[in-house]
């Protein structure tokens, strides 16, 4: 039986009841898969390595050992309430990493978005795998591949243009020659996140909206600041709060702000100032093949506008971005 195909008597999970029996299976499954061996976990603070986190701890406890890589493209307190869940609430052994000034100074001057991507991917994986090597005993590595990505790499191996693999990691060294621990791949996002409801894991973390990998890195747009960067996080959080308070937070499939490399004039303390642009970008999808842009009051348009300009020293205009994909793109870079 090829354990990377869905049966087609694999019940979709849609309920708590269905959730829990997943979990129970999963746990069982896993522990006869490690035994007393040690289990490493890259994560993200993204749904799916939560979710593996959280259902991993209640298999293994202690024998697993989450990494967190804070590249310094985080959204605002990403990475605390990470460290605050895991390490504090469950409990885990968890290992922060703060590599925030071992990636900007990579960035420092990239401008080109793929050359961006790039660098952060390959960083990551060296910052992982110089953790990796800390460690003693370890056997497994866990992912939180899910059916989607098993789908993609089928395609892949069809000759089909696929966007990634399921190796989620991907491109580790040699010599760490884990064997891999993958319990969700047979599910769809929805069910992960039935599952993560099930495991106990905070609501925001469980519906966190789709990031990208290089997080913030391709939402500053060229070559990334350090002062550009602050503005961007601080003003991310405005829209999300601001969101979350008038109800847009579930509504929306993907909301953020976007800060391009570019100054205009304006007007502060009866004085000029020049300032980056705030770009709202707001979508729903279904599938992220193709996008429509949210309808948001003007009188949410204000207050954030009005919240931006005021709290984030930089930031002198905000616009709302109305580009349905196609033929815009869902994120700028």
């Amino acid at each position: 039986m090829d354990t990377n195909v869905r049966p087609e008597s694999m019940a979709r999970i849609t309920t708590i009841e269905l959730a829990n029996q997943f979990i129970d299976e999963q746990v069982k499954a896993v522990r006869e898969q490690v035994k007393d061996g040690k289990v490493l976990l890259a994560l993200s603070g993204g749904v799916d390595s939560s979710v593996v986190a959280a259902l991993l701890i209640k298999a293994i406890g202690k024998q697993l050992t989450c990494v967190h890589v804070n590249h310094g493209l985080m959204r605002k307190d990403e990475s605390e309430n990470v460290v605050k869940i895991f390490g504090s609430e469950l409990d885990a052994n968890l290992v922060y990493v703060d590599a925030t000034d071992r990636f900007l100074d990579l960035l420092a001057g990239v401008s080109d978005p793929e050359r961006k991507r790039k660098i952060i991917g390959a960083e990551f994986i060296n910052v992982f795998a110089d953790e990796a090597r800390k460690l003693q005993g370890v056997e497994f590595l866990a992912q939180g591949t899910i059916y989607p990505d098993i789908l993609e790499s089928i395609k892949q191996a069809e000759g089909k243009k696929a966007v990634k693999s399921h190796h989620n990691v991907g491109g580790l060294p040699e010599d760490l020659n884990f064997k891999l621990v993958e319990p969700i791949k047979l599910l769809f996002k929805d069910e992960v996140r039935v599952v993560g409801e099930a495991l106990g894991l905070p609501h925001g973390m469980v519906y966190r909206q789709p990031f990208p990998g290089p997080g913030l890195g391709v939402r500053c747009l060229g070559a990334i600041t350090r002062d550009r960067l602050h503005a961007l996080r601080e003003a991310d959080a405005i829209l999300r709060d601001e969101f979350s308070k008038n109800g847009l937070a579930e509504k929306v499939w993907q909301y953020f702000i976007a800060i391009p490399d570019i100054k205009s004039v304006g007007v502060k303390d009866e004085s000029r100032y020049e300032g980056w642009p705030a770009i709202i970008r707001a979508v729903n999808t279904k599938d992220a093949m193709s996008a429509t842009i949210e309808e948001i009051p003007y009188a949410v348009l204000h207050k954030i506008t009005a919240r931006i300009t005021e709290e984030v020293e930089g930031i002198n205009r905000v616009l709302y971005d109305l580009t349905p994909k196609p033929t815009g793109t869902i994120e700028w870079e």
